[in-house]
């Protein structure tokens, strides 16, 4: 049989339309039913909307800059320690493992995970926080609104717009926090868009709700490993945390003399996989009790409905508050992080001082302030660190 190039094209253009409705649960976002994109485009031959939004996600320069921002250790403490952009692949694997059991939309998903954190700083929440103060007269800085700012307007990539342009339901779900102010703002900008749910208090689908449930699962696991790589976690000391030591023990009883790298390896892995089962069963549960049947129901929902198991929920949040207290409040990281954020905070006021030392696109900006936070935030640990030694002539790092 011969196949015009009519006929491919008809078949092709069908094609994502198939596809979105293969093994998805009525109450999963449906591409075929999105609620569109800010700019009207023709739809993509051979792909739904959501494998489009991932694709540009993933083509982009603020993609591409994760790799040089920092988790919790920067980049020139060591090469195999997690960065933003290892860090977004983890939760879109474990998003999408749990996604296509529960029979969410796994491309929405991934397209979310991998966006969630394009709005990070550089020296990661250290970053950030240095980044709120100096902006705390003209309006702060979030980093959830910064990854939509940046999808939205600050990526530059095709000729029609600025941003790029993604669905409504791939937006909705990076904005994973968003202040009442700004929320305000968001509506006046975009009548009934991404911050309405924020100003009614209304959920967002289920798959940005299952990104932020990985989100934290994954922080977890990983913060864990990168701490005691770095030695200043100890697996006597996590042995103290119930979620953990569960899984160690039972590591070491089905593997006799297993020890080391192995076995901290083994006990993460037990302890990934007993959350992700956990919260397929919860969610499971409580979506059935809800009596859902369409993503317009999830979003009326007063309460998310991708959830953890009380005992689970209760285990991460004991994991989570030992973390903060031996890892991220440890002497060596918060020495490290002070400097990072003193890296910032005078990055900034050299920029004030003289606009000219940034990009024409930054310099030029409606407000300085926030060309300022937008090119700041958008750097990497690496040139931040260079730029401030140019610019002031120190060298902290």
């Amino acid at each position: 049989m011969t196949w015009c190039l009519k006929c491919w094209l008809r078949i092709a253009h069908d094609l994502p339309g198939r596809l979105s409705t293969m093994q998805l649960a009525p109450y999963a976002s449906d591409p075929a039913r999105t609620r569109g994109r800010r700019y009207p485009e023709l739809p993509a031959p051979t792909r739904n909307d959501y494998q489009r939004d991932r694709d540009r996600i993933v083509h982009s320069t603020a993609f591409r800059r994760l790799v040089y921002k920092t988790q919790v250790f920067l980049n020139h403490e060591g090469d195999l320690f997690r960065t933003r952009l290892t860090h977004s692949l983890e939760v879109a694997q474990l998003g999408r493992s749990i996604a296509r059991t529960l029979g969410f939309n796994e491309d929405l998903v991934e397209a979310v995970a991998l966006a969630h954190d394009l709005g990070h700083t550089p020296f990661g929440h250290a970053g950030q926080d240095a980044l709120h103060e100096c902006m705390a007269a003209f309006g702060g800085f979030e980093h959830n609104l910064q990854s939509l700012r940046v999808v939205d307007e600050l990526e530059q990539r095709y000729p029609a717009y600025d941003g790029l342009n993604l669905s409504f339901e791939t937006r909705e779900g990076i904005l994973k926090h968003c202040s009442n102010k700004h929320a305000l703002e968001l509506e006046r900008a975009e009548p009934d868009g991404v911050g309405r749910r924020f100003l009614e208090g209304k959920q967002p689908g289920l798959e940005a709700q299952l990104c932020n449930l990985a989100d934290a699962i994954a922080y977890n696991a990983h913060d864990v490993d990168d701490g005691v790589r770095s030695g200043l976690l100890s697996l006597e000391m996590l042995e103290e945390v119930e979620l953990f030591n569960r899984f160690h023990q039972a590591a070491q009883q089905d593997y006799p003399g297993l020890q080391g790298r192995r076995l901290l390896f083994e006990s993460i892995r037990r302890m990934l996989s007993a959350q992700v089962y956990d919260v397929i069963e919860a969610t499971r549960a409580r979506i059935a009790a809800s009596g859902v049947s369409s993503p317009e129901q999830v979003r009326a929902n007063a309460s998310p409905l991708v959830c953890f198991s009380d005992a689970m929920r209760a285990a991460n949040r004991e994991l989570a508050s030992f973390l903060f207290a031996k890892l991220y409040r440890h002497p060596q990281v918060t020495e490290t992080t002070s400097r990072a954020k003193q890296v910032v905070r005078e990055l900034f006021d050299c920029y004030r001082a003289d606009s000219n030392e940034m990009p024409a696109d930054f310099a030029e900006a409606q407000q300085l302030e926030r060309g300022i936070a937008d090119y700041i935030a958008g750097m990497t640990d690496r040139f931040a660190i260079r730029e401030h030694e140019r610019l002031t002539g120190s060298k902290l790092f």
